[in-house]
């Protein structure tokens, strides 16, 4: 009976080719909306989550910072930081001996400024940083020619340098290999700088400079830690540092273990300052939250249009059960029970809620991916939440088509009948 009332739900639609599409439309554009907000939603919720994760959901950023009086404040007028308020190598020597079942290194980097690196008419914008052995671990670089810095890179301070094949497309026209051995020119606080380069590494766009040129985009250039603190004397004051933890290691429980121990051991009687540290693992946590939330947020304006599309299906039920009040009349006489008048009405709300909820997918896949390109990210939607929007129109089919199908059953088959 469910394919019968299918097979006259449809001869009834077709009967009425352009009431139906205008009943469709409502529903076309609600499922588009709400697949198209899905779709961006998601690709923006994985790139930004990306890019978190990039940073390193393992990590435990510590960080020199003031310390709060008696009562929790924090005076306006704090001392500046002398030799012993810094984080010393010692330092870091002493909790790497400590925490070596849960810590596998740790990272320490300094930018030493923005620049913009010239040779005749091309240039160049870099961000010059100092890393030591670890930080360009974490940084988790792909080397596309060359090599990353060797060990005596490191030890010695060579004026070595990695720049991105952004860099090298736009100093040296994309030939990473010509880019090996030449020099970057760098002049930082009045001072001449140069470095030169062993290795270029493959830069990945974060998606966040989409209203920067290509051209003009600034990479990271990283040159070994040493180098950086023998050319600028105070980056050798370390106020921050990063922790990498190993496999199975709780960067939380670490984060809060770090604290405790420096804080004890180093800054117990330190008058202005202590050490805070957190982990990137609870951030990230707060963040997915945040952006689930703000994609319900989305998605319930999308089922705003979809509701008024429903109310447009039960419209255009009720003036359809107005003209076909006769042929109910005679189904009727003819021995249709209310239940099978019911059922039927309700299959074509159905049907029309369904066939709308197609168009709406394909139409919302489309302007959902076209919209996550525009925006520099990359995305489609979940197949869970095609099914589910496909669901929900089914649904929408089910209570928007009741109240006319209800009305449609119970008409008095010989008033029906004399109905003009």
């Amino acid at each position: 009976m469910i394919f019968e009332n299918i097979k006259l739900s449809l001869s009834a639609l077709y009967a009425n080719k352009l009431r139906t599409c205008l009943t469709m439309l409502g529903i076309v554009i609600g499922i588009a909306s709400m697949i198209a907000i899905m779709t961006v939603s998601d690709a923006m919720n994985k790139s930004t989550m990306s890019s978190m994760g990039d940073m390193g959901a393992n990590v435990v950023s510590v960080f020199v910072t003031q310390k709060p009086d008696e009562s929790g404040n924090y005076s306006e007028n704090v001392r500046n930081m002398k030799d012993k308020d810094y984080v010393t190598t010692d330092m870091l020597l002493d909790i790497q001996k400590n925490f070596s079942s849960t810590i596998s290194g740790i990272s320490i980097s300094t930018e030493l400024g923005s620049l913009t690196v010239k040779d005749l008419k091309k240039y160049a914008n870099i961000s010059l940083i100092g890393s030591n052995k670890t930080a360009i671990r974490k940084n988790n670089l792909t080397i596309l020619a060359g090599r990353s810095f060797a060990q005596s890179d490191y030890n010695d301070g060579k004026k070595v340098i990695l720049v991105s094949d952004k860099y090298v497309k736009n100093m040296f026209d994309g030939d990473n290999e010509k880019a090996l051995g030449k020099n970057v020119e760098a002049v930082l606080n009045g001072k001449y700088y140069i470095y030169t380069i062993v290795g270029v590494y493959e830069y990945h766009d974060s998606g966040y400079g989409s209203g920067t040129s290509q051209k003009d985009i600034q990479t990271n250039a990283y040159i070994p830690y040493k180098t950086a603190t023998r050319q600028l004397k105070d980056t050798a004051n370390i106020t921050q540092f990063d922790v990498l933890t190993k496999d199975g290691a709780d960067p939380t429980t670490l984060s809060f273990e770090l604290t405790d121990y420096m804080n004890e051991n180093y800054y117990k009687n330190n008058d202005a300052y202590e050490i805070y540290a957190y982990s990137m693992k609870a951030e990230l946590k707060e963040m997915e939250s945040m952006l689930n939330t703000q994609k319900i947020a989305f998605m319930a304006v999308g089922a705003i249009s979809l509701l008024v599309g429903g109310i447009g299906v039960m419209n255009i039920m009720i003036v359809s059960i107005t003209e076909r009040t006769r042929e109910i009349g005679t189904r009727k006489a003819l021995g249709a029970t209310n239940g099978f008048i019911r059922l039927q009405f309700i299959t074509e709300a159905v049907v029309v809620c369904f066939i709308g909820g197609i168009i709406g997918v394909i139409l919302g896949i489309v302007f959902g991916m076209v919209a996550s390109k525009l925006m520099n990210f990359t995305g489609s939607p979940s197949i869970a939440g095609i099914i589910s929007c496909l669901i929900f129109s089914i649904i929408f089919g089910v209570f928007f088509g009741y109240y006319p199908a209800n009305k449609a059953a119970k008409l008095n088959p010989i008033e029906a009948l004399r109905y003009e």
